[in-house]
């Protein structure tokens, strides 16, 4: 009789913990769905004919690093602080010549033609040296963040084009911190602005 009430019990705990274990992924599942949404509609489910402008990273092969990058006043400060929303990046030296300077506003501009959205993207510029900053572009560029980070990080994670460099391009990561696309030298604004428009339209999270 012992025995087949322990055999029960057991039985009973085993129930359990799978039943604990389908609703852990179920919550999870429900929390990752709208940006598996958003994935799905713009790269998996596409009209005949749309294609993205810019190159989709996958993430699994460029995770993003604990990144040791700091404010320009030396506060210890990631791109994870800005986890929930949509991150356009650029990367470069502090002289910033006059390439870099068309990156900085084509940032600003392609933020700002999102419209009602805007507030859900976020700009940052890596900057990868110990070279000062104009400090007429920290006050023409003031609400975009700023974080000197070593280029070795950022070469291991961030993909470029054959025989590119990571100045070239512009990243935008998602708002789970997943390095999703890379746009490519001297882009089209318009075709980069319509990529970002249709991921924020897809997605309910950022």
């Amino acid at each position: 009789m012992e025995e087949n009430k322990l055999s029960e019990r057991v039985t009973q705990d085993a129930g359990q913990r799978r039943s604990g274990r389908w609703k852990l992924f179920a919550v999870l599942l429900v929390c990752a769905a709208p940006l598996i949404a958003s994935y799905l509609s713009y790269y998996v489910i596409k009209p005949e004919g749309r294609t993205n402008y810019g190159t989709l990273i996958d993430q699994r092969t460029h995770p993003m690093p604990k990144l040791s990058s700091t404010t320009l006043d030396g506060r210890p400060e990631t791109l994870e602080n800005y986890a929930g929303k949509w991150i356009m990046v650029k990367v470069g030296g502090g002289a910033c010549e006059q390439a870099c300077q068309d990156q900085l506003y084509a940032m600003r501009q392609l933020r700002t033609m999102q419209g009602k959205n805007m507030d859900r993207v976020e700009r940052v510029w890596l900057v990868t040296d110990a070279q000062p900053i104009d400090t007429v572009l920290i006050r023409v560029y003031d609400d975009m963040h700023i974080l000197r980070v070593k280029p070795e990080e950022l070469s291991k994670w961030l993909p470029v084009d054959k025989d590119g460099k990571l100045e070239d391009h512009l990243f935008l990561v998602d708002p789970r911190s997943n390095l999703m696309m890379r746009f490519p030298k001297n882009p089209e604004p318009a075709r980069v602005h319509k990529d970002i428009a249709k991921l924020l339209r897809a997605s309910a999270i950022g």
